[in-house]
């Protein structure tokens, strides 16, 4: 029988692995790009077509699924893999950051989040135990400890008091998790870092959550709007802090020259709506950068959407035809612009991971930065 969890690293490249998390439902190879799928779809894609860009694991959002259909009438229907009729592994984040972002909407104490639906107007409270039951009647796979996002820019004082915060939901996000019965036996739960910013926060965070005892560790906190070149500075210090023999996951990243540049710096798994959201409003990802389709200098390009890819998409159909189905606003056009992103996507991953294998990391990410930078 396949392990509840269990990651391995076959082979490292300075501070780059790769390996494989082994688990009930499948082996996820990273490093690891998930799709997000969050309302029980990867928008615009049918599942086994999300399985044929490459993708070994999606993310659901405890958030949006807790809300519209409700965490209870998923399980009632099986789960959120038969729902959804994805059977590979499925990450669900906690519901955490989407309700911190509601700002005018919500109320943060000790307790938990109290805040309004978006849909409705109806009052919740999101707490690190209601969120360990969301995702255990879901389903998922890998589940997120509750945490507090920490706003950006932030004062040490905020970032500390936050950090703090998150640490004793995560304490508590263990204890709701162990308490999940058979659930907790087939899931994993992963800690999430915080501390904004700051190298001695991260580093009190990454102790606390060590201390407590987790099957992988995220980086949250950035991807907030504090830019790549900061981005790369924490990472710098954040990952290393975090246990060498388990996944290391920055959440909501990012960009392909993000992933890239992370990948170099020891991170294990990714996830972004920047390649299925921009595939719906007409930014292509390409091996020369990103290509706004709806330009009228496509409006006759007979070549594909990017010549060095070989997705179904660049293999069957012209610049041309869907830059008129963009501009139309015909739904193959999101359709196509969606499953070539994702394809890029998981070209750029097999790519990370096959230098890696071959120790030639630093020049596979060199000519990819020339050329993807080059081209814009």
């Amino acid at each position: 029988m396949p392990p509840r969890f269990d990651f391995s690293i076959t082979e490292t490249d300075g501070a780059a692995r790769r390996g494989t998390i082994a688990m009930l439902r499948g082996e996820i190879r990273t490093p690891a790009f998930m799709p997000v799928g969050t309302a029980a779809t990867v928008k615009a894609m049918k599942p086994q077509d999300v399985r044929a860009s490459g993708a070994d694991i999606i993310l659901g959002n405890t958030y949006h699924l807790m809300l519209r259909p409700g965490a209870e009438r998923v399980a009632r229907l099986g789960g959120l893999h038969q729902f959804m009729g994805w059977e590979r592994p499925i990450l669900t984040d906690s519901g955490g950051y989407q309700v911190m972002s509601l700002s005018e909407l919500r109320k943060l104490d000790e307790q938990g989040v109290r805040f309004k639906s978006h849909l409705d107007g109806s009052s919740h409270l999101l707490t690190p135990e209601l969120s360990m039951e969301v995702q255990r009647l879901l389903g998922a796979d890998i589940v997120m400890a509750f945490d507090e996002c920490t706003p950006f820019p932030a004062s040490r004082d905020e970032a500390a008091r936050s950090m703090e915060r998150s640490m004793r939901w995560a304490q508590r996000s263990r204890d709701g998790f162990d308490a999940g019965g058979d659930h907790a036996v087939a899931a994993a739960l992963f800690g999430i870092q915080q501390g904004a910013m700051d190298e001695d926060l991260r580093r009190a965070s990454a102790e606390a959550l060590t201390s407590i005892g987790f099957d992988g560790y995220a980086v949250g906190g950035l991807a907030v709007g504090e830019g790549q070149a900061e981005m790369f500075r924490v990472l710098d210090f954040a990952v290393a802090m975090l246990p060498a023999n388990r996944p290391r996951y920055l959440m909501g990243v990012g960009k392909p020259d993000d992933i890239v540049g992370a990948v170099e710096r020891g991170i294990d798994m990714f996830d972004c709506v920047l390649p299925t959201r921009s595939g719906r409003t007409g930014q292509a990802f390409t091996s020369d950068g990103p290509i706004n389709i709806k330009n009228a200098r496509f409006a006759e390009d007979k070549g594909p959407l990017d010549s060095a890819c070989g997705c179904p998409v660049c293999s069957g159909w012209s610049r041309a035809y869907i830059h008129h189905l963009v501009k139309s606003g015909e739904i193959l056009g999101a359709m196509l612009m969606t499953e070539h992103n994702l394809a890029f996507y998981q070209i750029l991953m097999a790519g990370l991971r096959d230098a890696i294998a071959h120790g030639r990391l630093t020049a596979f990410a060199q000519a990819f930065r020339s050329r993807y930078s080059g081209g814009r």
